[in-house]
């Protein structure tokens, strides 16, 4: 069958749904066919998923042109979804289309959601394409007869691959890959990417270094212009001195008016306690809301998300309060207003939730952005530049990951067993572990066999066997059984299940939040209000409660840091709001803002580095303005104070938010004397890290995870989990054993360069110190706490005081200064 033909069959099914084919899908479809690689750039929905099903459905119908009546039975594609909450709507789509055309193809679904019931009979007869997480495929990997299994999968589709890109899930990713090209070398591996600036990069890490396969590759960009139009909700009035303390509940009325004027509206918040309040106020506020506004957020139980899911593509929801839960890839074509609540801290996230609305080829993606505090108006306006120059952020790929590494192996082992010379080329052949010498891969061999050098007394660490072949491999049926239990590299807090006492199930929640609540509390969750009863083998039983309010549900690692990509926007922005050159409402609401921290100090300008100093009754204030996003804040505001205590003995307290960060002393310090010793430089940036930072506590709390991944530790079965602070001491007794005996351990060598890449974000704070380096640095004496530097203040109130006494104590302080 020629290309044409092939064709002719998907413009076909195309032109009976009304569509036409875009450029972007006919060349990948061209360029599959040939036998190629790659990775597909395209906006949100704009077909990507068309453009690779069908490509994959034409390549087996060139190699079957009797498809009709003829089909081999048999895994044919695998398509990975980071989230399950896409896993139904690629169902529907791909199944729709092979109807469409006649083809006896199946399509099923396995993640964390499918029934035990249901994976047993895909281990019989796996369908034609199964959509699963790289989590599953791993599972899958781990069966002892998943290379028959794979043998004949001839294509694998990596869907929202940025998602993935600079996680573990996207090493493990690159492992499983490694494994499937081994089994099958004819295999084609693709790539979906939305939003992304480091493409090229990008490609590499799919495809793996050095190989043909990359360099045969091809990056196809749809070239599809997305227009997105941002509108920014203004309160009617601003604080002069403004601060991060409604959660924007303040401007509720406005989201109401936008709800009752629009089809369907989805409200993104970024955290779940953020999506619990909202919803919790909407329909306090508005009871007649009850039954078409819905809640969504990954602790929220399966059934639930499937029926809003649902609702709102058959527009039976006028709104959706969600997370990132809805980020990504679900269509949902009716939707037709976005709303943004707070800064998205990104530009790619916002560009993606943007693409939620106009969901469409050529529509307009409406999306509105609320500022839970006046200054993320300025945050707005650089969004608002950011969306016409399409300026999205890199994702750094990690390296050398040996705790994934480790899991991987023992994953091989499970499955029957591995030879080392065999598996070795493949892992050395991926992006991340390219500089990976064969003395680090044999100390991993080592350690799945001995458990390490200093662990080779205790059998509990020795899980491997070698027989006479020198194959690597795990019978112990325990030890297999644990390591499936758990598999995976997304390490959180233990998970209570919620449940009526009755029986029905809930959701999930963190355990250090259920662990504060006595019999008789009242918290919200899922949209209810529920007392608490007890806490039974991990399940929280509940029952609904008539009290109106309770605690609200709070999950650790909420607060995600300013992206470098919107910190260069925020601080190019500050020129303008200074110079007036905009006339826009943002720049207009915050006339009186600009104008009294201009009165007070000055806004600065990109190519200044503004510092403040105060005196309050709680002591000295020095206020630093980098502009660089949470974590680097927390580094510098460390690295700075320690610098100044070897000038003169002294003790601080610090807060920091994503503008600044505040050092706060009893006593007085000479600013000048800080500029004259040059103390803010790069120069012997680790060093003075690690005298400031307990880069030690930092690097025990990352060893947890390191160790969980790696199986040092066991979280435990299910319904009897082991809690996180005993998984917490295990771990620290044995990142002190490393350190003491054993500290060239390449999982204690780990944990220091993760704290210092991810929770540091060392690279990034030497990059602001070098930028700052080259600009003016503006030292303002003031009289007063500026506009600038109340949120940072009220930041540190905040850990003090409860959410009544902290507004009160702050209407006092705004009064005062004002």
């Amino acid at each position: 069958m020629t290309k044409k033909e092939l064709f002719h069959i998907a413009e076909d099914y195309f032109q009976q749904q009304g569509w036409t084919a875009f450029p972007f899908q006919k060349q990948t479809w061209d360029v599959f066919i040939t036998g190629k690689n790659g990775l597909l750039n395209a906006p949100t929905g704009s077909g990507k998923t068309y453009a690779l099903w069908v490509a994959i459905v034409l390549n087996y119908i060139k190699s079957n042109p009797d498809y009709k009546t003829k089909n081999k039975k048999g895994l044919k594609a695998i398509w990975i979804t980071p989230l399950r909450s896409l896993s139904q709507e690629i169902a529907q789509t791909s199944q729709k289309f092979v109807d469409g055309i006649g083809l006896p193809f199946t399509v099923g679904i396995r993640s964390g959601d499918t029934s035990t019931k249901e994976r047993a009979a895909q281990k019989k007869s796996l369908p034609d394409l199964l959509i699963t997480t790289p989590e599953s495929l791993h599972l899958l990997l781990a069966t002892k007869d998943h290379v028959k299994l794979f043998q004949d999968c001839n294509a694998i589709i990596i869907d929202e691959w940025h998602e993935l890109l600079g996680t573990k899930r996207g090493v493990q990713m690159e492992l499983g890959l490694s494994r499937l090209a081994g089994i099958n070398n004819n295999l084609r591996i693709w790539g979906i990417s939305a939003t992304i600036g480091n493409l090229e990069q990008a490609r590499q890490v799919l495809l793996g270094v050095d190989s043909s396969r990359f360099r045969e590759s091809v990056l196809i960009k749809a070239n599809l212009k997305k227009k997105i139009e941002v509108r920014s909700i203004i309160p009617e009035s601003m604080d002069k001195f403004p601060w991060r303390g409604h959660l924007g509940l303040h401007l509720l009325e406005d989201v109401v008016k936008i709800i009752n004027k629009s089809r369907s509206t989805l409200i993104f918040t970024n955290t779940r306690a953020q999506c619990e309040l909202w919803f919790q106020a909407l329909m306090h506020q508005h009871p007649e809301f009850a039954g078409e506004v819905a809640m969504h957020h990954g602790s929220i139980n399966k059934e639930t998300r499937i029926w809003v899911e649902n609702a709102i593509r058959n527009e039976s929801l006028k709104a959706c309060i969600c997370t990132s839960s809805l980020d990504l890839g679900v269509d949902f074509a009716p939707v037709e207003t976005i709303i943004q609540i707070g800064s998205p801290k990104g530009v790619a996230r916002f560009l993606q939730r943007a693409g939620r609305s106009g969901h469409q080829p050529r529509e307009t993606s409406v999306i509105y952005f609320l500022p839970t505090h006046a200054l993320e108006l300025i945050e707005a306006s650089a969004l608002q530049k950011a969306v016409t120059t399409q300026a999205v952020e890199d994702r750094l790929p990690y390296l050398n990951c040996y705790d994934v590494l480790i899991q991987y192996l023992c994953t091989l082992a499970v499955s029957g067993g591995f030879y080392p010379k065999e598996i070795y080329p493949e892992v050395k052949a991926t992006f991340c572990y390219q500089e990976l010498t064969y003395e680090e891969f044999e100390w991993c061999l080592k350690f799945i066999v001995y458990g390490s050098s200093s662990l080779a007394s205790y059998d509990e660490y020795k899980k491997v066997s070698i027989d006479e072949d020198g194959r690597y491999f795990i019978d112990d049926r325990g030890i297999a059984m644990r390591h499936r239990l758990q598999m995976g590299t997304i390490v959180t807090g233990t998970d209570i299940t919620v449940k009526y006492v009755t029986g029905g199930y809930i959701g999930s929640i963190e355990e250090y939040f259920i662990s504060q609540l006595s019999r008789g509390d009242v918290f919200v969750f899922a949209g209810r209000t529920l007392e608490f009863v007890r806490l039974k083998a991990m399940v929280a039983q509940v029952r609904n409660s008539a009290r109106k309010k309770g605690k609200v549900t709070s999950w650790m690692g909420s607060r995600m840091p300013l992206s470098s990509q919107l910190g260069e926007l925020l601080r190019e922005e500050m020129q303008n709001f200074q110079s007036e050159s905009k006339r826009t409402p943002e720049v207009k609401a915050l006339k009186d803002i600009i104008a009294r921290q201009q009165e007070e100090s000055i806004v600065p300008q990109n190519h200044e580095f503004l510092i403040e100093t105060f005196k309050t009754r709680e002591g000295y204030h020095s206020v630093f303005y980098p502009f660089e996003g949470r974590l680097v804040h927390m580094a510098m505001a460390g690295l700075i104070a320690y610098r100044i205590s070897l000038l003169q003995p002294i003790s601080f307290s610090l807060a920091y938010n994503d503008y600044g960060f505040e050092i706060l002393s009893d006593q007085e310090f000479d600013m000048q004397n800080v500029l004259d010793n040059n103390l803010i430089t790069s120069e012997m940036i680790l060093e003075d890290l690690e005298a400031s930072v307990n880069a030690t506590e930092l690097a025990k709390r990352k060893f947890r995870d390191i160790a969980v991944i790696a199986g040092l530790v066991f979280t435990g079965y299910p319904n009897k989990a082991v809690k996180v602070k005993h998984l917490q001491s295990s771990s620290q007794l044995l990142f002190e054993v490393f350190r003491d005996h054993e500290p060239d351990n390449l999982l204690f060598r780990q944990a220091y360069t993760e704290t210092y890449e991810q929770e540091i974000e060392e690279y990034r704070l030497r990059e602001a110190f070098e930028r700052i380096e080259n600009q003016t640095i503006v030292w303002k004496a003031c009289e007063r706490p500026t506009p600038f530097s109340f949120p940072i203040i009220t930041d540190r109130l905040r850990e003090k005081l409860s959410s009544e006494k902290l507004a009160d104590r702050i209407k006092r302080m705004q009064l005062k200064w004002e």
